[in-house]
């Protein structure tokens, strides 16, 4: 049974894949200029964890790095 599950939507329709504790999930989504990637793991207490970064276009414009949005098991959201 998978620990994680990933859905996305484009042109060509809906695609899924799943993760376990042990690969984690993760992301990239882009438009042009910017986008976000998103890794989902599980933290050394055996809870679900998932940062979020910025990233830069399709286009390979840059966007520096830094800042990471990290969710927390209990809901709390913080900026890294």
């Amino acid at each position: 049974m998978a620990r994680f599950y990933a859905e996305i939507q484009g042109n060509r329709g809906t695609a899924s894949r799943m993760g376990t504790a042990n690969s984690g999930i993760q992301s990239h989504i882009r438009g042009w200029d910017i986008g976000v990637k998103v890794i989902g793991g599980v933290d050394e207490n055996g809870n679900d964890v998932f940062h979020v970064y910025k990233t830069g276009g399709s286009n390979g414009r840059s966007v520096p790095s830094g800042e990471v949005i990290v969710i927390e098991p209990d809901g709390e959201t913080t900026i890294k």
